[in-house]
């Protein structure tokens, strides 16, 4: 089982994480950069999978081989800045079903309001890795977490880029059963919601929208 909190810090990661920080950093750079780190990510995310044996025939001779086990992955992006993190896990597992949960921000009370929710049948069968760069009150993402749960999921992961402590407080208080994956816990969240230092907006540095 992965504890609740795992922050990644493999060289790459955290080497990739310093230019999406960068102001300088374009647009396709980061959209590039977003898309190499969730590669990187994925791999800790998916540690400790189910596995079973199958039997198959090498250039040598019979063998069982270790093989994942039951029905394969739904990854959930938690629209929009999720599809970013989500595009560079499907390099890794191509045969995962996808769904979307869309959530904006009130600016003025940081509350999610829902605007789009479509995810595949049979969650309660599946791993479930729920996906949005960016956990900073943790107010959308336990609500995405709240909408997964009632359609069926009962093995969720979170992934993240960066994550704020207070949102990984919110997660634990409501959410204790779903691991968090992050590159980095930073220092705080300022008067508007924002994670600081952070990197800004992600969906606006992802999209080119700022």
């Amino acid at each position: 089982m992965l504890d609740h909190l795992t922050v990644v810090k493999h060289p790459l990661v955290q080497h990739k994480l310093t230019i999406m920080r960068d102001k300088e950093t374009s647009t396709a750079g980061f959209r590039q950069l977003l898309r190499e780190i969730s590669l990187l990510l994925a791999y800790e995310v998916t540690r400790e999978l189910d596995m079973t044996e199958k039997t198959i025939e090498t250039p040598m001779r019979t063998m069982q081989a270790p093989t994942l086990d039951g029905k394969k992955l739904a990854l959930i992006s938690i629209l929009r800045a999720g599809n970013g993190l989500l595009d560079g896990i499907l390099e890794l597992i191509p045969s995962a079903r996808v769904g979307f949960v869309g959530l904006y921000r009130d600016e003025e009370t940081l509350e999610p309001v829902e605007y789009y929710f479509k995810v595949p049948e049979d969650l309660s069968d599946r791993l479930v890795i729920a996906v949005d760069p960016m956990l900073a009150t943790g107010n959308s993402s336990v609500a995405a977490i709240d909408k997964l749960k009632e359609a069926g999921a009962k093995n969720i992961r979170f992934l993240c880029l960066l994550a704020a402590p207070e949102g990984i407080k919110r997660m634990e208080e409501a959410h204790p059963d779903v691991p968090i994956v992050t590159a980095a816990v930073d220092e705080k969240l300022n008067e508007h919601g924002y994670i600081v230092p952070g990197l800004g907006d992600a969906g606006d540095r992802m999209f080119g929208t700022k």
